[in-house]
């Protein structure tokens, strides 16, 4: 008795040990190659000693590490896939765009009108027929680029359901729907992206809860006049995003509202004053004509008018927080030196969204081309827009990079 006794007791405490360690891994960070791939060609000197003191870990999630739409670099976004491997990344804060269906379901959607080219709806005949704009072929005589437009609120919620998550892709010079389906950049992959399920908002707050990651959700601007048929109005719209949390119980703390619409984040900080608190006002300010981050005459309203509004948060580019100082390195901008006098603070977007920075790295580089030369100096901008610009997150298309520089330097 005695023996079965301590034999049972033996089994007991290894169970609970399995179980622990089991739910240790549950949390485990995985960083893969990429961050030290990173760190391996970043030039030699005091940022590339730092990193490299790390390289062994251990390896956490960090608030500082935000998942642009999960981890879209190569999986398809804003799907399951894409957000599990973020958060196996490390990611602390997820995004949900938020869009609405036809009969006003909110889903996870980077824009309302991008099913066309990030869904297989397109692929589904009986879907695409609600298409805003059916597929067209293109037409090399006339030059006329193929073309389609298939946005959320075409469709049921029941449809929606019905579709499959891709990579952000198209083919404009495709004559068949399954050429325009693809034209994948090449820095990209398809690896991934053979099974892609899409989540409602409410989808995607249980799974956000479940990875234990906070959560970034972004009102997106509707496709159709608002009041979408007569009734539902964009205060409606916002209000209903919020709802969503509420009825999940999520503490306001956890979540960051977004929107580049100014008159969002005012009717948040009103009438949901604890989400007000932290909602994100995404500067889209770079797009007016004339804008120039050094130049505050061109920044209207003012980063002062701004706080004084009760906005707390604010979110440019990448490129606006930047400009180059000596021998080319980054340094902050006028704009970001203001937003920190105004005591604003700051979240950039989005690192690793553009391709090789050898040859540009597209438009999210657009005005610091000559600063970034190779992609290693990716981690020369995350150094700066951290230690000397200060930012307090960053959005990555691969937040295993953030993550990493995060728990290097303990942030």
């Amino acid at each position: 008795m005695k023996i079965s006794a301590l034999l049972t007791g033996l089994i007991t405490v290894l169970v609970l040990q399995m179980a622990s360690m089991a739910s240790a891994d549950d949390q485990t960070v995985h960083l893969g190659p990429r961050p030290f791939y990173l760190l391996e060609n970043l030039s030699d000197g005091a940022l590339k000693e730092a990193l490299r003191a790390c390289e062994k870990g251990p390896f956490f999630k960090s608030d500082f590490s935000i998942g642009h739409r999960g981890a879209p670099l190569q999986f398809p976004e804003h799907t399951e896939q894409s957000y599990r491997a973020a958060a196996r990344m490390g990611a602390g804060i997820m995004e949900c765009d938020v869009t609405f269906t036809k009969d006003r379901e909110l889903v996870c959607r980077h824009s309302q009108c991008d099913l066309h080219t990030t869904t297989d709806i397109l692929l589904k005949p009986e879907i695409a027929a609600s298409c805003s704009v059916p597929f067209t072929p293109a037409d090399p005589a006339s030059n006329t680029p193929a073309n389609a437009r298939c946005c959320t609120s075409d469709i049921t919620l029941e449809q929606f359901r019905q579709l499959t998550g891709k990579m952000d892709s198209s083919d404009s010079n495709a004559t068949t729907v399954e050429e325009y389906v693809g034209g994948l950049a090449r820095w990209r992959t398809d690896l991934y992206a053979a099974e892609g399920r899409l989540l409602t908002l409410a989808e995607s707050i249980e799974l956000f809860e479940e990875l234990g990651v906070k959560h970034t959700p972004e009102l997106k601007s509707p496709a159709v006049d608002m009041p979408y048929e007569g009734d539902f109005t964009r205060q409606q719209y916002a209000q209903k995003m919020i709802d969503a949390f509420k009825q999940a119980n999520v503490p306001a703390s956890r979540v960051y509202a977004q929107s580049f619409n100014p008159s969002d984040v005012a009717y948040w900080i009103e009438n949901e004053p604890e989400f007000g608190a932290q909602a994100v006002y995404l500067d889209g300010r770079f797009s007016q004509e004339g804008f120039d981050p050094q130049d505050p005459q061109t920044w209207k309203p003012t980063m002062e008018e701004m706080a004084a509004s009760n906005v707390k948060i604010i979110a440019p580019p990448l490129w606006v927080l930047v400009t180059k100082g000596d021998g080319g390195k980054p340094v902050p901008s006028a704009y970001a030196n203001a937003a920190k006098d105004a005591g604003l603070d700051i979240i950039a977007w989005t690192l690793e969204r553009s391709g090789p920075l050898t040859s540009g790295g597209g438009w999210y580089f657009q005005t610091i081309g000559e600063i970034t030369r190779s992609d290693s100096d990716a981690l020369v901008l995350l150094d700066v827009l951290a230690q000397q610009v200060g930012v307090i997150g960053v959005f990555s298309d691969w937040p295993a990079t953030t993550t990493y520089y995060a728990n290097c330097m303990g942030l």
